[in-house]
C-alpha cells in the first residue's frame, strides 16, 4: 500500500439517534487492505452498519462508573445513586460524541482519551465487538464530522504499520505529546497524508447532507465607476453602497426516494438531501474509493452540463483538474477580501487585550480558455501579514520577505485564492468595558461604555453592530435603562442591544455608546433535591430524558468552567459578545491593487475588489467578574 495518496476504505453517515441512514463500503480499497492484513498474518475485519451504531453509541456514553457514582452519592446520597445507575448503567462515558480527547484520572486504558491529544477529537477510533469469535476489534482512524444533526464517519486506508503504531500509543503509560518524544501521535498523522483527504470527503459531504452548498462569497461594488466619491457622499448621511454578491449556479440534484444506499430502520428520519444525491457524487467525485475532483460545483456542472466539441482545450495548454470545463462568455475578474476579527476584551491593568485578523481571499474568474493571472501582495512584513495557506491552482515563487508575488490558473466558480491571518493595522473596530454585579439574588446591575470606529475614515462603513448579553442558566424577567444609542430587546436567556440596526450603515466616525442598566430574573426555583437521609423522592411526572438532564447539570454545577467543552455556559463566566460588519476596507492592511493584476496571455479583463468584515468571538469579559486567559510568554 502506498501511503502518498488517499483511498477511502467505507463512509457512514448516523443521524443524532445514532442510526446509520446512509454508508458505503469501497470493495476495491478494502480488497487491498484485506491483502495487507494476509501477508501480515494479521486477521482482516470489517464492521456491518448495526456494529457501528452500537460501537458509536458506546464511545459516546463514556464517562467512569465510579466518577458518576460518586457524584450522584454528593448530590443526593446514597439510595438515589444506586437506583439512578441501575437504571443508566453508564460504566464509560465520554460525555459527547467527540469526548475530550485528553488523558484523566478517569481514562481507561485504549480509549481514545488515553493516548491524550486533543485531535482524538477529530480522529476517533471505535471498538467493536463482534459476536462470532467474541474479541473486540478496533476501527481506527475514522474520521469524525459532525455536520447539523448528522455525524460523518470516513475510515481512508492506512499503512499496516501505522495502525499497529497506534495500538501501541492506547497502551502506553505515560501520556501527552511532549517535545520530542518518539511515537506521538502528531508525528504519526504526519506520515499519513490520507488523513488530510479523508477530512476534505468528511466536510464535502456533511454540506451535501445538509444542503450548505454555497461557494465562498464574492462581491461587486454597486457602482464602481463613481465609487469613491458616492461612497463619501452616502457614507457621510448614514447611507452605506451596499454591495451585491456574485454566486456560482448550482445544479440541482434530483430528488429520489427509493434509492437505499446504506442501512438503517425504515422510521429513521430521512437526511436533508436523499441519497441518490450522495451515491451520484460519490460515484463521480471518488469512483472506486479514491477521491479526484471533490467540488460539489464542479460534478454537479458537468452532470448537468456535459462536454461538446467546442470544450477541447488549446493544444499547447494541460488543462488541470479544477477546471474541467472552459468558460464561454462576458469576461471578468472579480476579488473580495473577507477578514473574521476576534477579541477578547478585559479592561484591566493585569491582563493585555487580545485581537486577531484571520481572514482570506476569494476570487472569481470569469476567463476564456486556459489564462494565467499574476499579482503581487506587497507590505507583509510591515503589516505582520502571515499567508497560512494557498489554492492548489497558485504558485507563489517569492516567498517570504515584504512581497510575494502569486501566479494561478483559475478554476470555475467561486474559490478561496489564499488565507492569512494578522494584527488590526487600523485600530480597534469596537472597545471600551462592560461591568455586571448582583445587587440581589435575582436582579443584576450592569454598565457599558464602548467606543465604535475611533479614528476610521472612509471609504470603511459598519453595516451593523449588536452586543448581546446572554444569561444561559438565569430567565431574564425584565431589562430596565436606556442606552444613548440604539434599542434593546430581550429573550427569555439574553439581552439584545442594537447599537446600529441591519439596514442602516454608519460611515466612518466615531460612536460613543454608553449603556447602564439592570435585569431582573425569576426566582431559582425549588427541583425537588433532598437530603440523604430524607425520605422525599424527585418529582414525579418527569420523563427519563429529563431526569437526565436534571442530573447532568447538578453534576457538572460545581466544576470549573476550564473542564467543559463550552466554558461559556456557566456561571464562572460573564461575558457580552459583540457582533457587527464592516465594508470598504480590511483591518490587517490586505490589499490588492486591481492596476498591478496580469493576465496572460494578454486580454482587457475589468479587475473589481472589494472587502468584508465580519465579528468572529469579540467578547467583551465582566470587569468586575471571573475570565479566563492564557499566558503569553515574554519577550
Amino acid at each position: 500500500m502506498s501511503n502518498n495518496s488517499c483511498s477511502i476504505r467505507a463512509i457512514w453517515i448516523l443521524n443524532n439517534q445514532h442510526t446509520v441512514v446512509f454508508s458505503r463500503r469501497f470493495s476495491v480499497v478494502e480488497r487491498r487492505w484485506n491483502v495487507a492484513c494476509k501477508k501480515a498474518n494479521v486477521l482482516s475485519f470489517f464492521p456491518n452498519d448495526l456494529e457501528i451504531a452500537d460501537a458509536f453509541t458506546d464511545r459516546k456514553k463514556r464517562i467512569s462508573k465510579e466518577m458518576v457514582t460518586e457524584n450522584l452519592k454528593t448530590v443526593f446520597g446514597k439510595p438515589f445513586a444506586n437506583e439512578v445507575m441501575n437504571w443508566a448503567d453508564p460504566t464509560k462515558r465520554e460525555g459527547s460524541a467527540r469526548g475530550y480527547g485528553i488523558r484523566v484520572k478517569q481514562s481507561v486504558e485504549g480509549s481514545d482519551s488515553w493516548v491524550d491529544d486533543p485531535m482524538m477529537r477529530h480522529i476517533i477510533s471505535l471498538n467493536v465487538k463482534k459476536e462470532e469469535d467474541g474479541q473486540d476489534h478496533t476501527i481506527w482512524p475514522l474520521i469524525l464530522h459532525a455536520k447539523g444533526q448528522y455525524y460523518v464517519l470516513v475510515l481512508p486506508l492506512i499503512e499496516l504499520g501505522h495502525f499497529k503504531a497506534y495500538n501501541t500509543l492506547c497502551t502506553r503509560s505515560d501520556c501527552g505529546n511532549g517535545v520530542g518524544v518518539d511515537g506521538n501521535l502528531s508525528s504519526l498523522l504526519l506520515q499519513l497524508p490520507s488523513i488530510t483527504g479523508a477530512f476534505m470527503v468528511a466536510h464535502v459531504l456533511g454540506d451535501i447532507i445538509t444542503s450548505d452548498l454555497q461557494e465562498p462569497e464574492v462581491v461587486v461594488t454597486a457602482g464602481p465607476s463613481v465609487g469613491g466619491l458616492l461612497d463619501s457622499l452616502t457614507g457621510s448621511i448614514g447611507i452605506s453602497a451596499r454591495p451585491r454578491p456574485v454566486a456560482a449556479p448550482v445544479a440541482a440534484s434530483t430528488n429520489s426516494s427509493n434509492v437505499a444506499g446504506g442501512s438503517g430502520s425504515s422510521d429513521a428520519p430521512k437526511i436533508g438531501p436523499d441519497k441518490d444525491a450522495l451515491l451520484s457524487f460519490i460515484s463521480t467525485a471518488m469512483p472506486f474509493g479514491t477521491p479526484l475532483d471533490l467540488s460539489y460545483s464542479n460534478i454537479s456542472a458537468i452532470r448537468t452540463n456535459g462536454f461538446s466539441s467546442a470544450d477541447v482545450p488549446p493544444v499547447d495548454s494541460k488543462q488541470p483538474a479544477w477546471k474541467p470545463y472552459l468558460f464561454k462568455g462576458k469576461q471578468r475578474l472579480l476579488f473580495t477580501i473577507h477578514e473574521t476579527v476576534n477579541a477578547a476584551m478585559y479592561d484591566r491593568d493585569e491582563i493585555p487585550d487580545s485581537l486577531s485578523v484571520s481572514g482570506q481571499v476569494n476570487c472569481r474568474a470569469e476567463l476564456e480558455g486556459l489564462p494565467d493571472v499574476l499579482f503581487p501582495l506587497t507590505g507583509l512584513d510591515s503589516k505582520r501579514v502571515e499567508v497560512l495557506s494557498f489554492h492548489p491552482c497558485a504558485q507563489v515563487p517569492e516567498q517570504g520577505g515584504d512581497k510575494q508575488t502569486v501566479m494561478f490558473s483559475p478554476p470555475l466558480g467561486n474559490f478561496v485564492l489564499l488565507r492569512y491571518q494578522a494584527p488590526c493595522s487600523i485600530g480597534v473596530p469596537v472597545k471600551g468595558f462592560y461591568q455586571i454585579s448582583m445587587v440581589s439574588e435575582n436582579e443584576g446591575a450592569f454598565l457599558f461604555k464602548l467606543t465604535l470606529m475611533e479614528g476610521y475614515k472612509s471609504p470603511l462603513t459598519m453595516e451593523f453592530c449588536t452586543v448581546n448579553m446572554p444569561f444561559p442558566r438565569r430567565n431574564v424577567l425584565s431589562i430596565e435603562g436606556m442606552p444613548s444609542i440604539g434599542t434593546v430587546s430581550h429573550t427569555e436567556h439574553s439581552v439584545e442591544w442594537k447599537i446600529i440596526p441591519s439596514g442602516r450603515g454608519v460611515g466612518a466616525k466615531s460612536i460613543e455608546a454608553t449603556f447602564p442598566g439592570t435585569v431582573k430574573f425569576s426566582p431559582w426555583k425549588n427541583q425537588g433535591v433532598v437530603d440523604e437521609d430524607s425520605d422525599t423522592e424527585i418529582e414525579p411526572g418527569n420523563n427519563m430524558a429529563n431526569v437526565e438532564e436534571y442530573l447532568m447539570e447538578k453534576m457538572n454545577k460545581n466544576l470549573q468552567a476550564v473542564d467543559l467543552e463550552e466554558p461559556f455556559c456557566w456561571d464562572a463566566y460573564n461575558y457580552a459578545k459583540v457582533s457587527f460588519k464592516m465594508s470598504g476596507t480590511s483591518l490587517s492592511g490586505m490589499n490588492i491593487d486591481t492596476k498591478s493584476v496580469n493576465i496572460f496571455p494578454s486580454v482587457k479583463v475589468p479587475v473589481e475588489y472589494s472587502t468584508q468584515v465580519h465579528s468572529g468571538d469579540y467578547i467583551l469579559w465582566n470587569t468586575l467578574g471571573k475570565c479566563p486567559v492564557a499566558a503569553t510568554p515574554k519577550d
